[in-house]
């Protein structure tokens, strides 16, 4: 019986880590036959509860690791998990501090820099 309890808080556990970890897709950059090149740029996915937020000045998210401060890249869209875009009137209903979301970034130096925020339905 403990072997079962325990096992299943083990399950319980390392799934919870693997919501909360984040997902990254790295650069690359590939010499193509005809000497262009092509570039993938790393992005990172990072999910949390939004703490701080200001549009277009601030945004801080309570991640596992503890607050983290994001800066605003030129263009940030702002999408439900449905992937349905949310206009600028929507904005303020529907992005608010205490919602968890998602975010997409790149890293510059050492600022995270927002490109795509991903709220609940």
């Amino acid at each position: 019986m403990k072997t079962q309890i325990y096992s299943l808080a083990f399950a319980l556990i390392a799934s919870s880590a693997v919501l909360a970890q984040d997902t990254t897709t790295t650069k690359t950059t590939t010499v193509q036959a005809d000497g262009s090149t092509q570039t993938t740029i790393k992005t990172t996915t990072s999910t949390g509860t939004l703490t701080e937020y200001v549009p277009g000045t601030t945004f801080i998210l309570k991640e596992e690791s503890g607050p983290v401060t994001y800066r605003y890249g030129k263009e940030v869209v702002y999408v439900t998990k449905s992937g349905k875009v949310i206009t600028q009137d929507m904005l303020n209903t529907r992005v608010r501090v205490g919602n968890p979301v998602s975010v997409q970034y790149i890293t510059d130096g050492d600022n995270r820099v927002i490109s795509r925020v991903v709220v609940d339905d």
